[in-house]
């Protein structure tokens, strides 16, 4: 069975950093694109950054410049790496894969979900 667990939420002031962490873990054949999606008490979940297996990653407007994904495909997991943080970064941060399992079957797998808080 696959699953992703993430670790590194927390709590740090505006202007703080905090990095995120995303471990697959199970039986499959190879993950294509990892990335991260957040929401916010009120809204919709947002997709906040991708890195497509050896291509470039991409990222919303909101957080370019400021947070910055990575991948270990050895270690089978995804990095993000928030710096500048904003009150309005405040949000559930899920990870996300999109595995191949041992069928060749493709499925989109998701994290339980860290706290981000950004507050004084």
């Amino acid at each position: 069975q696959v699953q992703l667990v993430e670790s590194g939420g927390g709590l740090v002031q505006p202007g703080g950093s905090l990095t995120l962490s995303c471990a697959a873990s199970g039986s499959f054949l190879s993950i294509s694109s990892m990335g991260w999606y957040r929401q916010a008490p009120g809204k919709e979940r947002e997709l906040v950054a991708a890195v497509p297996d050896g291509n470039v990653p991409s990222y919303s407007e909101s957080v370019k410049d400021r947070f910055t994904i990575s991948r270990n495909n050895a270690r089978k997991t995804v990095y993000l790496q928030m710096n500048s943080l904003k009150p309005e970064d405040t949000a559930v941060y899920f990870c996300y894969g999109r595995i191949r399992d041992r069928l060749w079957r493709i499925n989109d797998y998701w994290g339980q979900g860290t706290q981000v808080t950004v507050s004084s």
